[in-house]
């Protein structure tokens, strides 16, 4: 330092130490020009570019710089040997009520996912009037499978309208960006009650009706419409949901308003009905679906997967999807990439559940008391035979679920991607045990954390690659929030990164983290969501890419009234940043709660 004299004075030397040391400080926050910079990694930007190395550098809540960084940031992240990419955007959840105590969105939270869309296969909660909110959520609760306790008890419903509704998310505290559509449900039951589950088409009063509250929902910032088409939606007392029977005049009428603004998405739970040998009723939904978009000038997406039931089904309605596309429609059908499936174990509910006395005690008991139960001979023996009796065997008598049909969900290592040699009954016969024997051999030896799935809906992995490998396809359907007993799907971007990506090679690094980033964030327009580029929101993921694995499914106790629910968590994720703050490090929550709403008027 010029000018400094140093004596044998102690009071000069430490005055000398003294004014050093500020200058040091004020040198170092001279340089820290940026919040947060984060080194050196991989960055996968989620434009399909080629991934580069390069540091980010982020200011509040955006990124500043994309390249060499020279200045320094309040946090600095190390970031070598990592992969660093935009966060995740899920197009399809059922987060609606979980947000209010759950200000995490897990399990979302855990695997990357930056960004949701709520208010999915038409089931919403605005608007609404003061005596249908009990309606509403016995509507969420038989469709998507959310407890309505939980839904009354975990929200104060002190809003009326859809704008209404968005000022509530405004002021929930949240870690991720959340945005909602306005449902066909709510619409349909507050303006036309019981007639709305009537076959006959709405008349052209109750039309307009209706469309005046898609008008305000849009209006205020509403991401969209959503409907539901499948019979598989039912009301509590088993009637086809409001809106499964709305002609197309209906349809047309909310997409013209979509129209008028010139923004949102149409989203449909389809009815695909094979209806003749040329699947004329699953032609005629994807039909209307295009017009929808030709007379909106708006996108619409639809769920889209395998049944092996009807295994042709995923094959036609995508060439359908095509011919439509060919013809100035613009369809963007969702799937999964893995098998949508059921959940079952010790922990919740067994294939046996209803096997005899003794299993059906377990459902009182928690999971200790299960576990001591299954570990007492006399115990054991006996639910063995009840779990043997030859009536209970591949769905038979009161046995819930063919056993045939099952796999084992190792927790330590998940494997979803299993032959007919993984499933529960080929795993036991290698053994030498029955079924039972060998579930409870193996609940035992893993403390209960074993699970076993029952694919459903995109069991067969080839025609998930034919789906996947289609530019029109959009990844979606994985549900978060709802089905919260029977189904954990919400964890995908996980599985799709560590199978589709590393694993398997069936996509480039750069062309996976696209499908979920940026792809998914401009269907929904999601305005500079999605990309890591200068100017963008500042929701990153860094990522030990070689290390991204699933953690097994685990049921816990979290909801209101101590609702119980599945979980997965998920390995790799050195840091989840959302609006430039560190919101998730090494899988915990850093306290961080900088999500926001997210408006199509944004």
């Amino acid at each position: 330092m010029q000018g400094l004299v140093w004596r044998n004075d102690a009071a000069e030397i430490h005055a000398a130490i003294g004014r050093f040391t500020i200058l040091r400080w004020s040198f170092v926050m001279a340089e820290a020009r940026f919040d947060i910079v984060i080194r050196g990694g991989k960055v996968v930007d989620g434009t399909g570019a080629v991934p580069r190395q390069a540091d980010i550098a982020i200011a509040g809540d955006r990124i500043v710089a994309v390249g060499d960084v020279e200045g320094k940031g309040t946090r600095e992240i190390d970031a070598r040997d990592r992969v660093v990419t935009p966060g995740f955007v899920d197009i399809h959840t059922h987060l609606d009520a979980q947000l209010a105590w759950d200000p995490i969105g897990s399990s979302s939270c855990w695997h990357g996912i930056t960004s949701v869309v709520m208010g999915n296969c038409g089931v919403t909660f605005a608007p609404v009037k003061t005596e249908d909110i009990s309606y509403l959520a016995e509507m969420m609760e038989s469709v998507e499978d959310i407890p309505r306790e939980a839904i009354l008890e975990g929200l104060p419903w002190d809003w009326r309208t859809y704008g209404e509704y968005l000022e509530f998310l405004d002021g929930l505290p949240k870690g991720i960006n959340v945005g909602g559509m306005v449902g066909h449900v709510a619409v349909r039951w507050n303006v036309m009650g019981e007639d709305s589950l009537k076959e006959e088409p709405a008349t052209q009063k109750e039309i307009d009706a209706m469309c005046e509250l898609v008008d305000e929902a849009i209006s205020a910032g509403a991401l969209g419409f959503s409907t539901s088409r499948t019979l598989l939606h039912r009301t509590p007392d088993g009637r086809p949901i409001p809106g499964t029977f709305a002609d197309d005049n209906e349809l047309y009428a909310f997409a013209d308003v979509l129209g008028r603004h010139d923004r949102g998405v149409f989203e449909s739970a389809p009815r695909f009905e094979k209806a003749g040998a040329d699947w004329t009723g699953l032609k005629h939904e994807i039909r209307t679906l295009g017009e929808i978009t030709r007379r909106s000038g708006r996108p619409s997406t639809f769920g889209l997967v395998y049944n092996a039931v009807r295994p042709d089904m995923s094959d036609v309605a995508l060439a359908e999807v095509l011919t439509e596309n060919s013809n100035g429609a613009s369809l963007r059908p969702q799937t999964t990439c893995r098998p949508i499936g059921v959940v079952l174990g010790i922990q919740h509910r067994t294939p046996w559940a209803r096997a005899g006395a003794t299993w059906k005690s377990m459902q009182d008991m928690d999971l200790t008391e299960r576990l001591a139960l299954i570990r007492d001979p006399e115990s054991r023996q006996t639910l063995i035979e009840e779990a043997n009796n030859p009536e209970q065997i591949h769905g038979g008598g009161s046995a819930m679920v063919d056993l045939s049909r099952l796999y084992l969900l190792d927790a330590e290592d998940p494997n979803y991607r299993v032959g007919p040699e993984g499933t529960l009954e080929a795993k036991a016969a290698q053994a030498g045990l029955t079924p039972v024997e060998f579930f409870l051999d193996e609940t035992d030896r893993s403390d209960g954390s074993v699970m076993l799935s029952l694919p459903i809906l995109n069991q067969d992995y080839e025609a998930i690659e034919t789906m996947l490998q289609d530019e029109a396809i959009v990844m979606g359907l994985a549900d978060a929030g709802a089905h919260v007993g029977q189904i954990m799907d919400s964890s995908q971007p996980t599985y799709f990164l560590s199978h589709w990506v590393r694993e398997t090679g069936f996509f480039s690094i750069e062309e996976g983290v696209r499908r979920i980033t940026s792809d998914t964030a401009d269907l929904f327009g999601l305005v500079d969501r999605g990309r890591i580029v200068e100017g963008a929101y500042a929701d990153i993921n860094v990522i030990d890419f070689e290390n991204l694995s699933l953690n097994g499914p685990e049921y816990v106790h979290d909801f209101p009234g101590g609702t119980g629910r599945y979980i997965q968590r998920g390995s790799g994720y050195d840091a989840t940043i959302v609006n430039g703050r560190i919101f998730m490090e090494n899988g915990e929550h850093t306290g961080e709660l900088a999500g926001v709403t997210l408006r199509s008027t944004d």
